[in-house]
């Protein structure tokens, strides 16, 4: 699979973040992007395309990303999801990798950051 057939899933409350994130995922080369600003339409719009790869913001206004993780996970277990907070915490780490998380960002992020993970990911798909 290559960046341009990755299909990618930003769920996050803040505008801001989501069109970062999709910013960075263009100059990347990725055009498949959707955009969710609370879980339960995360959710919604993960159900219509099953991304190859969704950015997950731990703490939403409706639901906990711990939950959107799981209910992603047992509808499709080889999505990665990697959680992405202001809080980095050990305990949300943890938590987030023992539920099934491809890893773990905290903001503020950089470009590079992003374009690692997207690369281990896509690597993790293609063995």
């Amino acid at each position: 699979m290559t960046q341009q057939q990755c299909s990618i899933l930003i769920i996050d409350d803040a505008y801001t973040v989501r069109e970062y994130l999709r910013q960075t995922l263009l100059h990347l080369g990725i055009s498949n992007v959707h955009e969710a600003a609370s879980g339960s339409k995360g959710l919604s719009a993960f159900k219509q395309h099953h991304h190859d790869l969704v950015f997950l913001d731990i703490e939403l206004p409706d639901m906990n990303g711990q939950q959107i993780l799981q209910k992603i996970k047992l509808q499709a277990d080889k999505t990665h999801v990697v959680m992405v907070t202001a809080h980095n915490s050990v305990d949300n780490v943890q938590q987030s990798i023992a539920a099934g998380a491809s890893g773990f960002i905290a903001k503020p992020f950089s470009p590079q950051k992003i374009k690692n993970i997207v690369d281990r990911c896509l690597a993790a798909k293609l063995n």
